[in-house]
């Protein structure tokens, strides 16, 4: 009989999975509201929905959950390249949050799953403060998360994460888009640049054809280095929109929202459009970005490429009525937010015109 074999001399070290939690501990605990129901080693996080403190009564008549999934695809190759992973942890948490604000939906909780070649505590620690720094943006709970140590699938430095969120609105609030209508004013928030999509043909024209590094500083970026540009991380919209929701308790003056992800603004807007009417987007109502100038020159791209791909520097967009799109502008200004009126709705066949 040969000698014994352990799970750490195959790969696996559970010592480095407990240092790791103890680790992470404390950047978990800082996400947690009066509504987390604690349980130090629990096999599954615990959230009330209800209750009936004083000083935070919050219950619910006829409430809908809604739940959202993504991962950061790309961007995690380059968080890896320069060692910088306190900033994915964010954009995952805004990936889910951002898309359940869609409609109108508060964020509860959030959990993560991180997959490693290796267990190396202080990088998944790391990783899991941008986590619950984008929790804390957010005002959700990160209430459990897995790290699995997979070496014979991930290849040494490579890592992988996902996220899973779950948030909670009133029926009778959800936002749909159905009552959309000729005349709604369309709104755009500013995006932080690239937020979290189209990192593959970013990496291509960067790398393969501009054959730059992560440390280089364009002149086009305006001496920013390009790995501080491309991490950026995306911009959470929760607190903002929150807010500015709960002024219209009765009136219905926010018809529709979209999250400006994978697609561009021509891809998602649609996902809330009614089939009888376009979205009329003037491409000159907003500063573009100087990473999306730098990319469509650098590679060279086309413009209606450039579109379908990215932001293009608008990461969230509201449809509102037409007599209440100055009062919002002015609410959501003061709650922090670049705004621009980027267009308006006409009638059409459900897409988005750019002009």
């Amino acid at each position: 009989m040969g000698k014994h074999i352990s799970y750490e001399q195959s790969g696996v070290s559970i010592d480095a999975n407990d240092r790791m939690v103890r680790q992470i501990y404390s950047a978990v605990a800082s996400t947690f509201s009066p509504r987390v129901i604690e349980s130090k080693d629990g096999f599954a996080g615990m959230f009330r929905l209800d209750y009936d403190e004083r000083l935070f009564k919050k219950n619910y008549k006829n409430p809908v959950l809604v739940a959202c999934t993504d991962g950061v695809g790309s961007k995690v190759q380059l968080a890896g390249e320069i060692k910088k992973f306190d900033t994915v942890g964010i954009d995952l948490v805004a990936m889910s949050v951002n898309d359940m604000l869609v409609q109108g939906a508060e964020p509860l909780f959030f959990l993560d799953y991180l997959a490693v070649n290796k267990l190396q505590p202080e990088f998944v620690a790391e990783l899991v403060k941008g986590v619950a720094a984008g929790c804390r943006q957010a005002d959700c709970a990160l209430i459990g998360g897995e790290t699995a140590e997979m070496p014979d699938t991930y290849a040494p430095g490579d890592f992988d994460m996902a996220g899973f969120a779950v948030g909670v609105i009133e029926r009778k609030k959800i936002i749909t888009g159905r009552i959309i209508r000729k005349g709604d004013v369309v709104l755009g928030l500013a995006s932080n640049g690239l937020h979290s999509n189209g990192y593959t043909l970013v990496r291509n024209i960067c790398f393969k054809r501009a054959g730059l590094k992560m440390t280089d500083k364009p002149e086009a970026l305006g001496g920013a280095a390009l790995g501080d540009v491309l991490l950026e991380p995306t911009r959470i919209y929760v607190r903002p929109l929150t807010k500015l929701l709960s002024k219209y308790k009765v009136k219905r003056v926010v018809h529709g929202m979209a999250h400006i992800t994978g697609g561009g603004l021509v891809g998602n807007i649609p996902r809330v459009l009614p089939k009888d009417c376009n979205a009329v987007i003037k491409k000159s109502s907003w500063p573009r970005h100087k990473i999306f100038t730098f990319l469509q020159e650098a590679g060279p791209v086309e413009e209606a490429e450039m579109f379908r791909v990215f932001n293009m520097g608008i990461g969230f967009v509201l449809i509102v009525a037409e007599d209440f799109a100055d009062s919002i502008t002015k609410k959501l200004t003061k709650f922090g937010e670049k705004v621009y009126r980027v267009g308006r709705i006409t009638t059409g066949t459900g897409e988005v015109v750019l002009k």
